[in-house]
């Protein structure tokens, strides 16, 4: 099984309410860094729980570039062998891939060198590898900068103290990473607390490493001598959970998202409560009925525990159909609301102010239109207004909302959504 890479456009009839069970893939989010991890040892790894989407065979072809061997022990296993790491720098198709970066804090502390291009990734607004490269620093690598390459050196890493500018989820990744073989102790502080980063430290533990605080602004790496392998079983994706709990409200339907972990997406929860939608969690389900009336809310898309930026485009889609106005703010990425133009060809009435702030005004019925999958969650938010709207919808640059869920379209049309591929 791979996923559909390029496979043409999304065709949707909508109209359909959405009944049924649903099972929520392993977390993109969290494969990137788990993948990324194995670098650090010779020994076999084995990642169970894995999705089958684009990022992670973009990240499969980045190992491999450095002479690792990747390949599908199973359907959504993967094992990752690093003991022929024959090179500190990847091949360009490391540019294309944001996650891919993780690879240099594991290749610093497997090597003592790494390069690679910018990441690349959604174009959703400025997102800077500061973070990364003065944390590098701090723990004594030397960072240089060439035609449009980042090369890092180090003779040998000490633990330090290291204060985050922001807490990136992939900076704290990428520096827990480089700091687990270090000298001595390394203080991360403003770490991200993130899901992704709490699944990362857990599998570091199982290789051995030595990490403590994760889930808060405060992470303990202490250096170890060595690691080893690991089976690590990859934490679901509270985006894409969070992202068919929505879809349940947006088509008057209902709908049990399982494999979840309800206590990822607390945030969400309250939010669809405060909609009037009826959510029910119990263990490793969340339930969700739609409202009779949606009622307005405000949100801010914040880091963790706080709203997920990836979330927000889907729950706008929602928010078209509240009562009255809803405000969307978006305080991660500056430039994460260009879904609004697609979602207006649909008959949304949103004005946006300042690029980050939407104020969507509703009930407001939306109809089938020809529309653009822009970035992963914003294409996300279009498959959920084509299964609200009235006639036909048709989304092209498909290619963005395979990056990060598995077959979506397959996944919806169980649950009763009229949709084809084309």
């Amino acid at each position: 099984m791979s996923p559909p890479q390029g496979s043409g456009d999304l065709v949707i009839k909508g109209g359909r309410p959405l009944r049924g069970s649903v099972v929520t893939s392993g977390s993109k989010n969290a494969v990137l860094g788990a993948m990324a991890a194995t670098l650090l040892v010779e020994d076999e790894c084995l990642l169970t729980n894995v999705p089958r989407i684009g990022d992670v065979e973009q990240m499969a072809r980045v190992l491999r570039s450095l002479g690792a061997k990747v390949e599908w022990a199973g359907d959504h296993a993967l094992k990752i062998d690093s003991s022929g790491l024959n090179s500190s720098t990847p091949d360009r198709s490391a540019e294309s891939l944001r996650g891919s970066f993780a690879i240099m804090g594991a290749l610093l502390s497997r090597l003592g060198e790494a390069a690679c291009p910018p990441p690349g990734g959604d174009v959703i607004g400025l997102r800077p590898v500061d973070v990364h490269l003065k944390g590098f620093a701090a723990l004594g690598v030397e960072v240089v900068e060439s035609d449009e390459w980042f090369e890092l050196r180090v003779d040998a890493l000490r633990g330090a103290d290291i204060f985050n500018d922001y807490p990136s989820v992939l900076g704290t990744q990428n520096l827990m990473l480089a700091a687990v073989c270090a000298e001595g102790v390394t203080t991360i502080v403003n770490a991200a607390a993130e899901p992704e980063v709490q699944g990362l430290a857990e599998m570091l533990r199982g290789m051995g490493a030595k990490v403590r605080g994760d889930g808060t602004h405060t992470v303990e790496v202490e250096g170890v001598a060595s690691l080893h392998g690991t089976e690590y079983e990859v934490i679901p994706d509270r985006l894409e959970a969070g992202t068919f709990a929505i879809a349940a409200g947006v088509t008057g339907g209902e709908v049990e998202v399982r494999n979840a972990r309800p206590e990822h997406l607390t945030s969400l929860i309250h939010k669809l409560r405060e909609c009037g939608l009826n959510v029910a969690c119990e263990g490793d389900r969340i339930s969700v009925r739609a409202a009779a009336k949606v009622r307005p809310v405000t949100i801010q898309a914040l880091p963790y525990p706080g709203f997920a930026t990836d979330l927000q485009a889907p729950l706008a889609v929602l928010l078209t159909q509240a009562e009255g106005k809803s405000r969307v703010q978006e305080r991660v990425f500056d430039n994460r609301l260009l879904y609004v133009d697609e979602l207006r060809k649909m008959g949304a009435m949103i004005e946006t102010k300042d690029r980050t702030t939407a104020i969507i005004s509703g009930p407001t019925p939306l109809s089938g239109a020809k529309v653009r999958a822009l970035d992963v969650r914003a294409g996300a938010a279009l498959i959920l207004a084509g299964l609200a709207a009235d006639g036909t919808t048709e989304i092209t640059d498909m290619h963005h909302v395979d990056r990060g869920y598995e077959a979506i379209d397959e996944r919806l049309r169980s649950l009763g959504a009229d949709i084809e591929r084309v």
